[in-house]
């Protein structure tokens, strides 16, 4: 059994990005797919072998360009990264301890951080290990964040949930510790309350995100490790493709 799996997101389609028939994770960054930043950065950090990728819009496409050293799982349907982890999870039961999720829309993830983040959570020994980003305000390339999930704490420090900012008070909004869904779970805690997200929302989708409120009823305390907001930049639009363009530089 692996000690660390990482999981890849990688389902999606560039809808936004002008180019509806390409895989989002397929788009070229400077000549090179967007995932392939990632893929490198996972390989240099040395923490998993063979990543898990879940593909689901033009599949072939994407395994095609990727390659075969890495496990795939199909996501039929794309109904939100909740949904894209529990197509992963029959593969991921009894063959990992841990899971690390990341995501191919994401280039700027270092291999330092990632590798920060496993042994953050194996020290820990939390059921939930969570990237957090901190910004001083939301101008210039910072923009973007505004839309993230705030991170609430209690007193003492400990996390008690996550607001989005749909969700947010004026005061909620103030918080600038931001949620970029950087997750690292112990992959039993995670198959059993995978089942517990439920798509009550306007998209009807399953979102990860939901697993920080199941963990906070049930009283586990969440452990978090700092990253550099820069690596939490992700590409949704063809605006947020040029910045990171001009971030990686």
């Amino acid at each position: 059994m692996e000690k660390m799996k990482i999981l890849i997101l990688a389902g999606g389609l560039g809808k936004r990005m002008n180019n509806p028939d390409m895989p989002k994770v397929l788009i070229s960054l400077n000549g090179r797919p967007l995932i392939d930043y990632l893929l490198a950065a996972i390989k240099k950090s040395g923490v998993c072998a063979k990543p898990t990728i879940v593909v689901g819009a033009k599949a072939e496409m994407v395994k095609a360009t990727i390659g075969s050293e890495y496990d795939y799982v199909l996501q039929t349907e794309q109904l939100g990264t909740g949904h894209a982890v529990m197509c992963a999870a029959p593969e991921l039961k009894g063959r990992a301890e841990n899971v690390l999720v990341l995501y191919g829309d994401q280039p700027l993830m270092k291999a330092e951080t990632i590798k920060k983040l496993a042994e953050a959570h194996l020290a820990g020994g939390k059921v939930l290990t969570m990237g957090t980003v901190t910004v001083p305000d939301f101008e210039d390339w910072r923009g973007g964040f505004y839309d993230f999930g705030r991170i609430v704490r209690d007193e003492a420090g400990k996390v008690i949930g996550i607001v989005e900012k749909k969700d947010a008070t004026e005061e909620i909004l103030k918080i600038k510790e931001l949620n970029p869904s950087y997750f690292c779970f112990k992959a039993d805690w995670l198959c059993q309350n995978l089942d517990n997200i439920k798509n009550k929302n306007n998209q009807k989708e399953y979102y990860l995100t939901d697993l920080i409120a199941i963990a906070c009823r049930q009283g586990e305390e969440i452990a978090t490790v700092a990253i550099d907001p820069k690596e939490a930049v992700g590409v949704n639009t063809e605006e947020q493709l040029k910045l990171v363009e001009e971030l990686i530089k």
